[in-house]
């Protein structure tokens, strides 16, 4: 189909155009979603005065969300679900408890030499972590004050993000080799060498040519 002028753009601009079109929610919660589904459990460790009582959690992680921030550069903000499990052991009795949390995660796209992209992450503090906690009973309600149960949620489920998204699988998802995809739809879309198309008519004409003699000796019959 034709070209108009007005339709050319800058090399810059088209750059621009190519990372805010390449680079969509999606394809940034893809970077991510890899480790949603994902089992925790930890525990048990030693929590509160004297490390005496010992905790045990155990959860998963779920689908994160995202939302595209406004600025300079292509970053979206990822919210990151988890639901925990926990028991306080006490010695003398154990108290449980339910926790949701949310993991908000920065993530933003920058350009590498060789036409790639890499989506940074940024790490999770443990103060950005949002948890509800509910205690099962007034008993454990009360010792979630005690033993400062969020606190050491936070800095527990801020460390695991930490540790699960800078692993190597993950960190291959959040590498596009853009040349590399240019050259694989380029091969598949490219003409053929004159040598292929040669041997493809040469074969043809001979699978014709057995046909017919087939029709003969039918007829002959």
């Amino acid at each position: 189909m034709p070209v108009n002028d007005d339709e050319f753009v800058s090399y810059q601009q088209w750059g621009l155009d190519f990372f805010d079109a390449a680079v969509s929610a999606d394809r940034i919660l893809g970077a991510v979603n890899n480790i949603a589904g994902q089992p925790i459990d930890f525990g048990p460790i030693g929590v509160g005065p004297g490390k005496i009582a010992k905790v045990r959690a155990y959860g998963e992680i779920g689908e994160a969300s995202a939302v595209r921030l406004t600025g300079p550069e292509i970053s979206y903000r990822v919210e990151l679900p988890v639901t925990l499990t926990f028991e306080v052991d006490l010695q003398v009795d154990t108290h449980v408890f339910h926790a949701e949390l949310l993991v908000p995660l920065i993530l933003t796209a920058r350009a590498l030499d060789g036409v790639r992209i890499f989506i940074s992450i940024e790490p999770p503090r443990s103060s950005d972590v949002e948890v509800k906690v509910q205690a099962e009973g007034i008993a454990a309600s009360i010792m979630q004050r005690v033993v400062n149960i969020e606190g050491e949620l936070r800095r527990f489920v801020a460390k695991y993000v930490a540790r699960e998204t800078s692993k190597p699988h993950i960190e291959a998802a959040r590498l596009i080799d853009v040349s590399a995809a240019i050259d694989r739809a380029w091969s598949s879309i490219a003409p053929k060498p004159a040598t292929e198309k040669r041997v493809t008519d040469d074969f043809n004409q001979a699978l014709e040519a057995e046909i017919r003699e087939n029709e003969e000796t039918f007829l002959e019959l």
